[in-house]
């Protein structure tokens, strides 16, 4: 395997990895923090119980959040160093702003917040943690500005073979933001919703504590429906915004290799890569031109086609991204977050009906749903990149081009073997530390220990 290889593998079992505990943080600190506004605004206690339990479950992913983000950044210097000299002046502003104001702000508050229980006046408390929730969020969103510059370039101009900032503006208002933005924020939501509905259900089969984890399944359910509803329309959006500007991307997934108009949409599609032809397929006529345009016509473009047009636009080379792999993690993505609706449902179906308890089977099956949004978001996230290749900053630079000419494939095998093996050991403590806080009595601790 050579240096490129090595780099990609890197950089991908790092950001996934990273990106486990992201949308957690940005979902949980939001619902800690309307839990604590609950308890200010009423003053009942179950809920500052309910506000500490979550939130030191919220500190634990968050920590660990932290340590595996710092690893990205050195990664753009040393694998990626070309990457970074071709568009340093454009990627590094939002990645610094986002430093400087967002994360600051974030970790400085939540200090504050977690050694301000009974010694903060109550106003200041609560605003500490929206501070917290906010900036987690801020932090996402100038991150994706970033990305979504390697997804659609604006405001730049190539000046002395490099990328160069010519209107900032531009960058914070990319159209590619106000769809990919949404699809994470809401994304942070239904995480967090599955997330407390999974360990209230594992105390709710075993009678523990029943008052609140049921006010606790109660507002996760809601958190739940709204969350995974509103990523699938903004992912229809974010679709549609796709078939304009990475049309590619929209065929890779759709396993689409020649034009259709109307376009069917792959309910299954089996294919020889090497041929890059179906071996066998059940496709819905018309359907994906609807996802494309709300209405049963329309072309789609197909992978051939692309390429071609590619060609004659960049140049000779292969403009087709992995297909399989772009085909199934988009598959991962929307089965997982169907699955997900359909639990959130019944969910609020029994909530309303104040039969929670009585679903005994329901309640097993929700542990083990904490994983589904973590599926989708690793899915998702792997189509968003792969589905882009060969470019890393689309249009403008291939992938192969962006790794450094001078870190070797041995130094950066080493790095793979040992961030592999350190993330496997956090990744059990992490998992150790959450269990262990999950299964844990809030009432005993909310008696002897105000953190």
């Amino acid at each position: 395997m050579d240096a490129l290889l090595l780099a990609r593998l890197q950089f991908a079992i790092t950001t996934v990895y990273h990106f486990f505990f992201v949308p957690l943080t940005l979902g949980l600190s939001i619902l800690v923090a309307i839990m604590q506004t609950v308890y200010y605004r009423s003053g009942d206690a179950a809920w500052k119980k309910q506000t500490q339990f979550w939130g030191k479950l919220f500190l634990i992913n968050f920590a660990m959040g932290v340590v595996t983000g710092i690893v990205q950044e050195f990664q753009f210097g040393m694998n990626w160093s070309e990457y970074s000299r071709f568009v340093g002046d454009i990627f590094g502003a939002p990645l610094a702003v986002e430093a400087l104001l967002a994360f600051f702000i974030e970790s400085t508050f939540l200090g504050v917040w977690f050694f301000g229980w009974d010694k903060l006046p109550k106003r200041i408390h609560l605003a500490a943690i929206w501070l917290v929730a906010i900036a987690s969020n801020l932090s996402a969103l100038w991150i994706l500005i970033a990305n979504s510059f390697m997804q659609q370039p604006v405001g730049y101009v190539l000046r002395g073979g490099r990328a160069e900032m010519t209107d900032f503006i531009a960058l914070l208002t990319n159209p590619n933001i106000w769809t990919q933005y949404p699809h994470v924020f809401f994304a942070g939501i239904t995480t967090a919703g599955f997330f407390v509905l999974g360990i209230s259900a594992w105390h709710l089969l075993r009678q523990r504590n029943v008052d609140f984890f049921r006010r606790a399944f109660q507002m996760a359910t809601l958190a739940a429906v709204i969350g995974v509803a509103l990523v699938a329309l903004i992912g229809h959006s974010q679709a549609q915004h796709m078939v304009q500007t990475q049309p590619m991307k929209i065929a890779a997934a759709e396993a689409l290799w020649n034009s259709e108009s109307p376009a069917s949409f792959s309910i299954l599609t089996i294919g020889d890569l090497a041929q890059r032809r179906d071996v066998f397929a059940i496709r819905l006529p018309a359907v994906l031109s609807l996802l494309a345009y709300n209405q049963f016509a329309g072309e789609v473009k197909g992978i051939f086609d692309l390429q071609a047009e590619y060609e004659n636009k960049y140049g000779k080379g292969d403009y087709i991204p992995p297909i399989a792999l772009t085909y199934w993690s988009f598959r991962g993505m929307v089965g997982a977050g169907f699955v997900m609706l359909l639990l959130a449902l019944f969910g609020l179906y029994l909530v309303m009906r104040n039969r929670i308890e009585t679903h005994a089977r329901f309640l097993k099956l929700l542990p083990w749903a904490i994983l589904l949004p973590y599926l989708a978001n690793t899915t998702g996230w792997l189509m968003t990149e792969l589905g882009r290749q060969p470019w890393i900053v689309f249009g403008l630079m291939k992938t192969e081009n962006a790794v450094s000419p001078v870190v070797s494939a041995g130094a950066v095998l080493l790095s793979l073997v040992l961030f592999t093996v350190v993330y496997g050991a956090l990744m059990v403590v992490d998992v150790y530390l959450l269990m262990q806080s999950a299964k844990s009595d809030p009432m005993a601790e909310a008696a002897h220990a105000a953190y």
